[in-house]
């Protein structure tokens, strides 16, 4: 077996890449004691590369398809006769890398931990995760080589992914704390976002020997404090609308809702109304200042008090009777 051995190192090859493994971005091709022998073929397959290490150097780097000639100092039979000292093996070394250079495609990024920045609308702070995809290809082989690669036999395109994933996080925080970008405006920005996001990438992407090729923002989420938070923010704007429209300040409003509340359950509250005057009940509290708001005002449109008498019924805080009522004397004034 050993001789057999031998002699198969002795013998020229024919090299190559196949089949490509797709998960794979660099592969060495696999031979006896790295002795290459001289005269030796090359095959490069289109979407291929190969970085070519003879006697620890990086001498050639092949990035277009062919058959190529291989030349090394080991000859045939003779070079490893003369190395007897060195148990027949040569110190002529040579490495064939292997390299994917078709482009990669659809490699899919996502936020581990949620990104902070403050929402200028809202004025308050938020949580955002977002993920997407990014696609590259290897832009200067022996550089990606030589400062991520090394004396590796394989490097998969897994391990680029998760090495590129904390700086696309480090400038997707970046990005939005500078963009200032309000919750609500954010959806409809994603596809301005993720070309800022690319621009900015690209040098980290080049410092690796890569070049990024496209980069996208699929979608995003908030965490549910920030939701519920929002969704806080948003009734009380609405109300403030409404309110608005109907004549009242959202304070009045808020004033009136909880005088109906506390009315409608007085036994549960008791000493609710100390403050609101001796011996006098929450319900006539409720009633007095519906008649303050509802009366009718000199000097003010008729059209307006009916705006103002309408939210309050759709608000519950009036009964249809009382609208009515108070609506004929609004009519009566026209």
């Amino acid at each position: 077996m050993g001789l057999f051995n031998f002699f198969k190192k002795q013998i020229a090859t024919v090299i190559e890449w196949q089949p490509q493994d797709p998960k794979l971005l660099v592969w060495k091709y696999p031979a006896a004691t790295d002795e290459i022998k001289n005269a030796s073929k090359l095959i490069i397959s289109p979407g291929q590369g190969c970085v070519l290490v003879y006697e620890g150097k990086i001498t050639d780097v092949i990035d277009q398809e062919g058959v190529y000639n291989i030349r090394t100092d080991n000859h045939p039979f003779i070079t490893s006769l003369l190395k007897v000292a060195q148990l027949f093996e040569s110190e002529h070394k040579m490495g064939l890398y292997y390299y994917r250079k078709a482009e990669v495609l659809n490699q899919g990024w996502g936020t581990a931990s949620a990104i902070k920045y403050f929402d200028t609308y809202y004025k308050i702070p938020i949580q955002l995760s977002a993920y997407g995809n990014f696609s590259y290809r290897l832009s200067d082989a022996a550089k990606f080589f030589s400062d991520y690669v090394g004396t590796q036999h394989t490097y998969s395109v897994e391990s680029f992914r998760e090495a590129v994933q904390s700086r696309i996080l480090q400038v997707l925080t970046s990005c939005f704390a500078e963009e200032k970008l309000p919750y609500t405006q954010i959806d409809s920005e994603i596809n301005r976002l993720s070309g800022v996001m690319r621009d900015r990438l690209m040098a980290d992407f080049d410092i690796f020997g890569v070049a990024l090729s496209d980069f996208r923002i699929e979608g995003n989420s908030f965490d549910e404090d920030t939701q519920n938070r929002i969704g806080k923010i948003a009734d009380i704007t609405a109300d403030s609308h409404a309110a608005s429209e109907g004549g009242l300040t959202y304070v009045e409003l808020e004033k009136l809702r909880a005088l109906r509340d506390a009315a409608k359950n007085e036994g549960g509250l008791a000493g609710a109304g100390v403050g609101l005057g001796a011996g006098m009940s929450l319900g006539k509290v409720f009633s007095n200042s519906i008649d303050e708001v509802t009366q009718p005002t000199t000097g003010v449109d008729p059209m307006e008090q009916l705006r103002k008498l309408k939210l309050l019924l759709d608000e519950n805080i009036i009964t249809q009777e009382e609208f009515e009522q108070k609506k004929k004397e609004y009519l009566n004034r026209l």
